[in-house]
């Protein structure tokens, strides 16, 4: 185990296979691939052949280099093959059965110190190691697809495993410019372990009618900052793979949050499996195609369905952040904006934090001064919400304590004119609740924006039980003319974005409390195997964790899943006074400012 593993068999030249075959042979690896499949080896080759050419073409490799790589990799259709390799990695379909048929199959063919790597990313390698004559040569190798594209590779080891073998796929991993993180066998790893928890969950809520597929995916991008949304991905997956995933980790931890949707089930068993298929959540130009088409449930192009109320004028009642932003939001697209705070020295400062907004677009020439004096000439700062008594849509940006908006909300009730749209930023509390603190619950609803206001693109529009219709249309027109992108959801706790996150986030807690992984090793997972902007301890710090700790703790009383339960290490530490960067230490330390 401690040869350097010159020669390297990959067993299966799927996409996955083929991928780790190009990045080897690249390495300067001499590569043996083996698949039962004529055809499919021939894709390989072939892929190589193109990804090589496509690197000669940018000037990254000469075409004397591309022959060398191409030579590298020979493909057989037998296991005989491996014979002489000092490592070999399986990435057969994702099945114990066969799995163990190559294991086996290799014990009688490799040599005595070869390494056996699977690439399993929901099977126990303990389990596949103790069918092994040699179980301590037996470990997992998980790479990330694109494989040429995708940093992060998962080292896992079973309790059999010898720490001879991980460092040596540790240092090859290395060399193959991937970051290896070294994990314990537990089904998911890190990455998939709370990827999948989400992509569940996404499932779950589309499957309930919540929203809609596009509103979900959407939300996800935009409030998230993600790569793709979670029923995009599970397409791009598989749903059969996503299935046979969360079945594996199901089996391993009997969290609900990790009981496969029946939806799922429903699309694999129909055929419908995704990309690949042609056809799962949303349906494709052709299989194998990423082009989504039209179908049945595609949303109509026009963005708007017209019937709303005219808005000229708007109130924001607050003198936070939040509430500055969205006064400048609106500002900015015309609207005039009566900005109302508890006294006039609030509200005049809030202007100010406004000024000093467009100020900083003005100095990187995103706007001109003409224009800052424009947008801030249409904002007037007011110490009493009796300025309201004329706006067409007044938006309330203030604490977020349900007494505190019901107390507002009825104040708004006897101020505003007739007809005039009441709204609430809530990302947590029951908007109804603020509804019903008024004589005109049908002209209440939620309009949840993102922090920074000005920046991000997202506003889930909640609507009530009791919302009239004109409202809903009439907020989801004012969104687009304030070029945000609306997306509609039902009020319950959580909305979309935070219903799909804070699980995901607590799980990664989860983690760290149980001692499977370190917070470098989990953040590092999910930014380099699953595209996240910040790891997700990283993002708790930024958010708070008393903010996150207050909606885990709605989340878990709304629907009452074990699974929701706050982990027990996020309130330990909130109780302690870590709240994150804005106390100096969360779950990591921060300099004072």
């Amino acid at each position: 185990m401690d040869t350097p593993l010159s020669t390297i068999a990959v067993v299966g030249l799927g996409t996955m296979g083929a991928g780790i075959a190009d990045v080897l042979a690249r390495a300067g690896r001499e590569v043996i691939g083996i698949d039962v499949s004529d055809a499919a080896a021939a894709r390989a080759v072939a892929a190589l052949e193109a990804s090589t050419a496509r690197a000669v073409a940018r000037e990254r490799i000469t075409e004397e280099e591309r022959q060398d790589v191409l030579a590298r990799f020979r493909t057989f259709s037998d296991l005989q093959a491996a014979a002489g390799a000092d490592l070999v990695i399986e990435v057969v379909p994702e099945s114990y059965e066969a799995k163990q048929e190559v294991f086996r199959a290799l014990d009688g063919i490799v040599r005595p110190d070869a390494i056996l790597a699977t690439g399993t990313n929901a099977l126990s390698v303990t389990r596949l190691a103790a069918d092994s004559a040699h179980p301590e040569r037996v470990l997992g190798l998980h790479f990330f697809t694109p494989v040429q594209a995708m940093k992060l590779v998962e080292v896992v080891s079973s309790v059999l495993t010898d720490p001879r073998a991980v460092d040596a796929v540790t240092r090859l991993a290395q060399d193959l410019g991937k970051e290896p993180v070294a994990v314990g066998d537990r089904a998911g790893f890190i990455a998939d372990g709370l990827l999948f928890g989400y992509l569940n969950q996404a499932a779950a809520m589309y499957e309930a009618k919540y929203a809609s597929r596009e509103d979900i995916d959407a939300a996800m991008k935009l409030g998230c900052g993600l790569p793709m949304g979670p029923l995009a991905l599970l397409d791009l997956i598989g749903v059969d793979t996503a299935r046979t995933v969360l079945e594996a980790m199901y089996a391993s931890s009997h969290d609900r949050l990790h009981a496969p949707a029946p939806i799922l089930k429903q699309l694999s068993e129909a055929g419908l499996t995704g990309r690949k298929a042609g056809r799962g959540f949303y349906t494709y130009a052709a299989p194998g195609s990423d082009e989504v088409v039209r179908d049945a449930l595609t949303p109509l192009t026009s963005a708007e369905s017209g019937g709303g109320r005219e808005v000229r004028s708007v109130g924001v009642a607050g003198s936070g952040t939040m509430a500055s932003g969205i006064a400048e939001v609106f500002a900015k697209a015309g609207y005039e904006v009566v900005l109302a705070a508890r006294s006039r020295e609030k509200a005049d400062t809030a202007k100010a934090r406004i000024a000093k907004s467009l100020d900083r677009s003005v100095s990187k020439g995103r706007m001109t001064a003409e224009a800052r004096d424009a947008v801030l000439a249409l904002i007037t700062p007011a110490g009493t919400l009796d300025a309201f008594a004329d706006v067409d849509l007044a938006v309330e940006a203030v604490a977020e304590d349900l007494e505190i908006k019901q107390d507002l909300f009825a104040r708004l009730d006897k101020i505003c004119k007739p007809g005039a749209v009441l709204a609430t930023t809530t990302s947590s509390l029951p908007v109804v609740a603020c509804a019903r603190a008024t004589t005109r619950p049908q002209d209440v609803i939620g309009m949840h924006f993102f922090n920074p206001a000005p920046a991000m693109k997202l506003v889930e529009i909640v609507r009530t039980v009791l919302t009239g219709d004109d409202v809903h249309a009439t907020v989801r027109e004012v969104t687009a003319r304030i070029r945000k992108h609306p997306v509609d959801c039902g009020d319950r706790a959580g909305f979309i974005v935070n219903a799909l996150l804070f699980p995901y986030l607590n799980n990664a807690i989860k983690m760290v409390q149980e001692h499977y992984a370190t917070l470098d090793d989990i953040d590092a997972a999910m930014k380099l195997g699953g595209g996240y902007p910040m790891g997700p301890f990283e993002l708790l710090d930024v958010v708070g964790l008393d903010v996150s700790l207050a909606i885990e703790q709605v989340l878990h009383r709304e629907f009452r899943d074990p699974g929701l339960a706050p982990a027990p290490l996020l309130e330990h530490l909130v109780a302690a006074g870590c709240l994150g960067r804005k106390t100096g230490r969360g779950f990591r330390e921060y300099a004072r400012r």
